[in-house]
């Protein structure tokens, strides 16, 4: 995954998290996290951890479409 500017970050972790229908503390339950970490992340005061960022890819392929066009939105020409 290549890398990303803070603010799309917070973006794509709210994204994500909102496509799934979780709250902030059921996402950091589902990534092993800690709500507090996935507050911040989306507020961008700071970044996941590269496994995280990994952990949040393979959901959204997994997720199918949806999860796809938010990588594309994300990622697509990075690096």
């Amino acid at each position: 995954m290549a890398a990303v500017e803070p603010v799309k970050i917070a973006a794509l972790i709210r994204e994500t998290r909102q496509l799934l229908q979780l709250s902030q503390e059921k996402f950091a339950s589902l990534l092993g996290a800690s709500f507090g970490s996935v507050n911040r992340w989306e507020n961008g005061r700071t970044r996941p951890i590269p496994l995280a960022l990994k952990q949040i890819e393979i959901l959204l392929h997994n997720i199918g479409e949806e999860g796809e066009e938010l990588l594309a939105k994300y990622f697509k020409n990075q690096g």
